[in-house]
């Protein structure tokens, strides 16, 4: 029996769920890479080790369709046939005809919709009190992807629950009816997008659905259940990615006394600071904070002072928001520093798998934010904002702010 050092963090834990940054810092304090015996995992607690393992072609995302395999047939045929579940060839192939795809101007062509969505969403809502979740942060990359794929905005509000349905079986031990839920929307979303697939394949438009059914390199093309997935993938993705990081983010900057000096730029129209400022937003409360691997031979990872030896077959969890957080990286690593810069965050992932919706993302937050900030300066908090209570994909139900008179002086 081999001697490793082990972890029994609860990652199910109320405690954990409400704040985890305490408890992945003592546990990063003792060891960088722990095996935890319940769940037969390791745990990555510092940056070094967690970007070792998004980099490392021997630690692959390796599917395993979930059991039972006939009810579950509906949330597996999206998760198999996607590029972030699968490794090379197969994860080469996907990526390379997504990311042609993507890559055809779609996202400046977008950047003036987004301007203009974020616009009226904003001109509906109530100075005095609203929530920015529900009202802009969710609604908006809804209706953003929607327009991308060539879907109709109507759709947006199901789009949604569905995406919010699928990504609840990412957590530690979904219960019963949290899978069932999942299981329901996979198929009618899978439905949905392979109707608007078939008709794009008849009567292609100018939309990323249509670039999906259309890409080709040599004789290699995109089948219907990965135009289908890819689809999923890139909406539930970018979705969930955009809503948590500007609502964990937001937060943390109304809350931040040092943050009050890029407000006043950015209500200035000082664009420069937005950029650096979603950065911030990205690494200080991290939207994903498990991304877990497979090794498909055995690899040494660094350990603090040594290494650890992660043998073929097991399986290793990246804990993003723990790096994010790690002192030996990040200068005051627990304070919410708008200005800092360089910022080596892993929020995004790195290696083979990095998101490959992060320029969508970072453009949705920087003119989303952008706009808040220079339409309502004196933005405050108005109420306690209350979670969502998940761990892997961490974010806020809600967060109700107010307009405010404006930004304190100094």
């Amino acid at each position: 029996m081999r001697s490793v050092p082990t972890t029994s963090l609860d990652l199910t834990a109320p405690d954990l769920v409400a704040d985890p940054y305490p408890l992945l810092a003592a546990e990063r304090e003792r060891h960088a890479v722990a095996w935890h015996p319940g769940r037969e995992t390791w745990l990555t607690f510092d940056h070094a080790a967690t970007s070792a393992v998004l980099r490392n072609r021997r630690l692959g995302r390796i599917w395993r369709d979930r059991e039972p395999t006939d009810y579950l047939e509906p949330f597996n045929l999206l998760h198999r046939n996607q590029m972030m579940e699968n490794e090379p060839p197969d994860h080469t192939r996907l990526r390379r005809l997504v990311a042609g795809a993507f890559a055809r101007g779609h996202v400046e062509r977008l950047r003036p919709r987004v301007q203009e969505l974020a616009a009226e969403l904003l001109g509906e809502v109530d100075p005095d009190g609203f929530d920015v979740i529900g009202s802009y942060a969710e609604p908006l990359p809804v209706l953003v992807i929607a327009e991308l794929l060539g879907a109709p905005t109507s759709l947006a509000p199901e789009l949604r629950d569905w995406s919010q349905a699928i990504v609840r079986m990412y957590e530690p031990s979904p219960s019963a009816e949290v899978v069932e839920a999942a299981v329901r929307a996979a198929e009618a979303f899978a439905g949905t997008v392979r109707e608007l697939a078939r008709d794009r394949a008849a009567r292609p438009a100018d939309d990323l659905l249509s670039d999906l059914v259309a890409a080709r390199e040599g004789d290699q093309r995109l089948s219907e259940d990965e135009v289908v997935a890819s689809a999923v993938l890139l909406l539930n993705a970018g979705h969930e990615a955009s809503v948590n990081v500007f609502g964990n983010g937001l937060v943390a900057l109304l809350r931040s006394p040092a943050a009050e000096d890029v407000r006043r730029a950015a209500a200035a129209g000082d664009v420069d600071v937005v950029p650096t400022l979603v950065e911030e937003m990205l690494r200080f409360d991290s939207a994903l904070h498990l991304f877990e691997r497979t090794a498909t031979a055995d690899v040494e990872l660094p350990s603090g002072d040594g290494t650890v030896v992660v043998r073929e077959g097991e399986r290793i969890a990246a804990l993003l928001g723990a790096a994010n957080r790690d002192p030996a990286v990040f200068a005051d690593a627990d304070s919410f520093v708008p200005t800092r810069d360089p910022n080596a965050h892993v929020a995004f992932g790195a290696g083979l798998h990095f998101c490959l919706g992060a320029p969508l993302a970072r453009m949705e937050l920087t003119e989303s934010l952008g706009l808040l900030l220079t339409r309502m300066p004196g933005l405050e908090l108005a109420a306690e904002p209350v979670s969502r209570g998940t761990f892997v994909l961490r974010g806020y139900e809600s967060v109700t702010v107010a307009a405010g008179a404006g930004v304190p002086a100094p």
